[in-house]
This record gives structure tokens, sequence and C-alpha cells, in this order.
């Protein structure tokens, strides 16, 4: 049995990409969408964060509304699955 620094740091465990990044883009879609809706609401705190998010998908249809919540939703996972993807793929290359 030949003795591996890289075994015993990592277990030689990879991550399934696609799983992680369905993952990632459910957490997102999620966050996005129930601040947009609190923000809705009201309440203090997310009226900031939902003016950060409008600033970046603001041009591709996201405003503060039900349906802003929801193309938020998409946008969230979106850019969630691409970043946790790369994220696992570059982990499992690195572990190789």
């Amino acid at each position: 049995m030949k003795f591996s620094i890289k075994n015993k740091l990592f277990g030689a465990n990879k991550f399934n990409a696609v799983k992680f990044g369905l993952a990632g883009g459910i957490t997102l879609a999620v966050f996005f969408f129930f601040s947009t809706i609190l923000a809705l609401s009201n309440i203090p705190g997310y009226t900031g964060f939902c003016e950060i998010i409008n600033m970046f998908y603001g041009p591709w249809g996201y405003s503060v509304s039900l349906l802003g919540a929801l193309i938020g939703a998409l946008y969230g996972f979106g850019d969630g699955f691409i970043v946790a993807f790369v994220f696992a793929w570059v982990y499992n290359k690195l572990i190789e």
C-alpha cells in the first residue's frame, strides 16, 4: 500500500459536480426569492440587499415585486449552479 499525503488530507473523495451545483443553485434561488418577498413586506434590512440585487440584475428584469422575486430566483439558481459546479469541478481536478 502506497502512502500518499494527498489521500490522507483529502481522503480521495470527489464531489458530484452536478449535485453540488444543484445544491448551490437551489440555495441561492431560495435566498433571492425570500429576500425579495421580505423586502416587499418592508422588513428592515432586506430592502438594502434587494437594491444591491437590483443593481446587478435590474437591467435583465429583476425588481422588488412578486415577478421580480421569481426572476431573481431564476438568476440566483443560474449563478449559484455555475459557481458551485465550477468549485466542485476544480476541487475534483486538484485531488486527482
